[in-house]
């Protein structure tokens, strides 16, 4: 199976677009757990809820080797057929991206990963020849200080930057394992891309903690088929609870989460799963 084949599978098994986040984050997680013991009770709690999980590699290397052979763990535990896309955002010069691309697929054992397109195209295609594994490549991201660059005006044609960034990606889609990162918290943008390309895989973050309106994100966000669509929710899941409840709290929360994409997407010209 390539990458989009596993997510398909994935989303039709469980119902699902969710994506959680494993983004571990020690000063918020129950006091005695360790990374990898608190990633496998919340992977264990919400397997058959999610389309995917999304590991960002900047809280397991904040730890150290520690975090990293907590990440290794984390790779192990989730189940065969669940996606990993390992949020990286590596971005840089052939020979270094070789070797980044080497490290997030084969060593790691990411289905899919997320880069950034700002060194352009020879930084990018080591990532996009690896044709089994999915390339997510940062588009219109949902921090504040997205606007500094994201929405300059570039020359070519008077668009914004994450407009070119966009239709250089549907240009490099050569091999179909190409998708774009859009952020939750600029629904119009969202929706002016998933128009202009609806096929394209979108990994659409900012759902929850960072402000992104679920409604909007499904009706703007969604594909026709369904099956290429990755919504995001990191806290909102992970830190339900503080308490020695977390992971029922996280699959309490995931569920709700799930429930209610489905429920936004049954009122849309009664399309469901």
């Amino acid at each position: 199976m390539n990458f989009l084949e596993k997510l398909e599978a994935a989303i039709v098994r469980s119902h699902s677009l969710l994506c959680v986040g494993l983004d571990p984050d020690p000063a918020l997680m129950p006091w005695g757990k360790s990374i990898a013991d608190f990633n496998r009770a919340i992977v264990e709690a919400t397997a058959d809820l999610v389309c995917a999980y999304k590991p960002n590699i900047a809280f397991y290397e904040a730890q150290g080797t520690d975090g990293l052979k907590a990440l290794e763990e984390t790779r192990k535990f989730i189940p065969d057929g669940i996606p990993v896309i390992l949020d990286a955002k590596r971005g840089d010069i052939g020979n270094t991206a070789r070797a980044y691309a080497q490290s997030l697929f084969d060593y790691f054992g990411a289905d899919a990963v997320t880069v950034n397109p700002y060194l352009g195209y020879d930084a990018l295609e080591p990532f996009f020849e690896r044709r089994d594994r999915g390339v997510f490549v940062l588009c219109r991201t949902s921090n504040r200080g997205a606007a500094d660059f994201q929405s300059l005006i570039v020359a070519d044609g008077g668009k914004r930057l994450f407009e070119v960034v966009a239709a250089r990606v549907a240009e490099w889609n050569r091999h179909g394992n190409l998708g774009l990162v859009m952020g939750a918290t600029y629904p119009e943008e969202l929706k002016m891309i998933r128009q202009k390309y609806p096929e394209i895989p979108l990994l659409i973050p900012g759902v929850g903690a960072q402000g992104g309106e679920l409604e909007l994100v499904v009706k703007y966000g969604m594909d026709m088929a369904k099956r290429r669509t990755i919504i995001n929710s990191s806290r909102q899941v992970l830190y339900a609870s503080s308490g020695d409840d977390f992971a029922l709290a996280a699959r309490r929360a995931a569920g709700e989460l799930r429930d209610k994409i489905n429920r936004i997407l049954s009122g849309m010209e009664g399309d469901s799963f």
